[in-house]
């Protein structure tokens, strides 16, 4: 039998601060010692939760009892053309530096980067780059998954769900990662990823890289107001090859400018771009100072550049901005409070004036606004610093999401359901809807022991 590990506590915790508990915690390095795991588990009607490495922010990799089996051991990166075969305990930073080794890339670039490949297909992770290139499903090209009957199959892309199934209404967002993808004529590797290890567990995955591009342009433009970004936004979207429009509001910034003094003083707002170039001396390159002054943006005091020192320190910036706002929240003993919600692009500029609003009306200054402007999926920072207002944040996200549904939105874009917004969950579907999704999960797991709490109330 795989060896339990000694440390447990440091596998009961997610990113957010979420906490539960386990039996055990075992770690197995083989899929046929997975298999051995599952089939004990069944026999015993142990609860099994699948554990990556924990940057997760809704609790799905926290068990409640139980077994928790991490895939830490599933290490293992080999890079072809155009793909990459990948243990899911692997870490994105990882496959990142394996591809650029070949002159690829991974199309997605979820944030957090010492996520897992496992955590990042499991929750159908976003990130700056699906703006372009779409959240990580699209790019799952096959999947090896231990089924809680301890059987373990490969599934292909353009292999159809082969069982019959109820589709459910797909909300009008760029990217969705709330509940099971069940659209007409759905395959196995869609309906597997999102699934926040509910179905199985996915064990090595096949994942589609891109050459890179000949020459990269990327930058922070900074701006005077956000109604002058939020134009830039809609006139922007639409360029050639723009790969990444992130937004940061003034309080994102003003939590920067201590490690960041070249921020402008006059600066309310700014977007971060990225370009794909065919040279270095392609014609966009010039086209930006013309459209920073038709924006009415910030023309020197704005940041670009075309080294990879330049992407690096850009998405360092980025990166820094993430982690300090949840580490500022942890150290102040409160659960991390962070909105994962989109709505169709049309009404990106609504929900942001409704965010703002909202945040000066209750918690005024505790917020940041920051994210995925292209996907109209900025993010709501909460930073309580008393218990009241940690109350606060959370009646204000129970609050938006509502009003994000009425737009046609999701509640969870990128981050998944997990365990701490199954609420939420019963916002966006109906309870028809939900139960067409528990229809699959009985089929796959009869006995509901692989992730229990997570997508679904107990």
């Amino acid at each position: 039998m795989t060896p339990v590990s000694a440390d447990i506590d440091s596998y009961l915790e997610d990113a957010s601060g979420y906490r539960g508990w386990a039996d055990r915690v075992v770690r197995p390095g083989t899929v046929e010692e997975v298999g051995e795991i599952v089939r004990g588990c069944a026999q015993s009607q142990t609860s099994l939760t699948i554990a990556g490495a924990g940057t997760g922010l809704t609790g799905a990799r926290v068990p409640h009892g139980g077994v928790l089996l991490s895939l830490e051991r599933f290490q293992e990166i080999r890079v072809d053309k155009g793909q990459a075969w990948c243990g899911t305990g692997a870490l994105l930073k990882d496959l990142q530096k394996a591809a650029a080794q070949t002159k690829q890339f991974f199309g997605p670039n979820p944030t957090e980067d010492s996520a897992s490949i496992g955590g990042i297909i499991s929750t159908n992770a976003g990130g700056a780059r699906s703006f372009h290139y779409g959240a990580v499903r699209r790019h799952v090209l096959a999947l090896e998954v231990t089924f809680m009957t301890g059987e373990t199959i490969t599934v292909r892309r353009g292999e159809p769900v082969n069982f019959p199934f109820r589709p459910i209404r797909v909300p009008e967002t760029s990217k969705n990662s709330a509940g099971y993808f069940l659209r007409p004529g759905a395959e196995w590797v869609d309906l597997l990823a999102g699934s926040e290890g509910t179905l199985g567990i996915i064990t090595h995955a096949e994942m589609q890289l891109y050459d890179e591009p000949a020459a990269l342009l990327s930058g922070v433009i900074f701006f005077a107001s956000d109604e002058e970004t939020l134009d830039a936004i809609e006139q922007w979207r639409e360029i050639p090859e723009l790969r990444l429009l992130e937004f940061l509001d003034e309080h994102s910034l003003d939590f920067m400018r201590g490690n960041y003094p070249a921020i402008p003083a006059a600066a309310r707002a700014a977007l971060m771009i990225e370009q794909n170039l065919a040279s270095d001396e392609d014609s966009e390159v010039d086209a930006w100072a013309e459209r920073l002054e038709q924006q009415n943006a910030f023309g020197e005091a704005s940041w670009f550049g075309l080294r990879a020192a330049d992407h690096e320190r850009f998405r360092e910036f980025r990166h820094t901005l993430s982690a300090s706002v949840t580490d500022k929240v942890r150290r102040r003993g409160f659960h991390k409070f962070s909105s994962d919600f989109a709505v169709p692009f049309r009404y990106h500029r609504e929900l942001y004036r409704h965010y703002k609003r909202r945040c000066e009306e209750v918690l005024p200054g505790q917020y940041t606004i920051f994210g995925h402007a292209g996907d109209a999926n900025n993010h709501v920072n909460f930073l309580p610093a008393s218990k009241e207002q940690s109350q606060l944040s959370e009646e204000l996200l129970n609050e938006f999401a509502p009003f994000v549904v009425s737009l046609g939105g999701t509640v969870a874009a990128e981050h998944g359901i997990g365990k701490v917004k199954t609420d939420l969950l019963k916002v966006m579907y109906s309870a028809d809807e939900i139960e067409a999704m528990k229809d699959v999960k009985r089929r796959l797991d009869p006995e509901w022991l692989l992730g229990r709490g997570t997508i679904f109330d107990l």
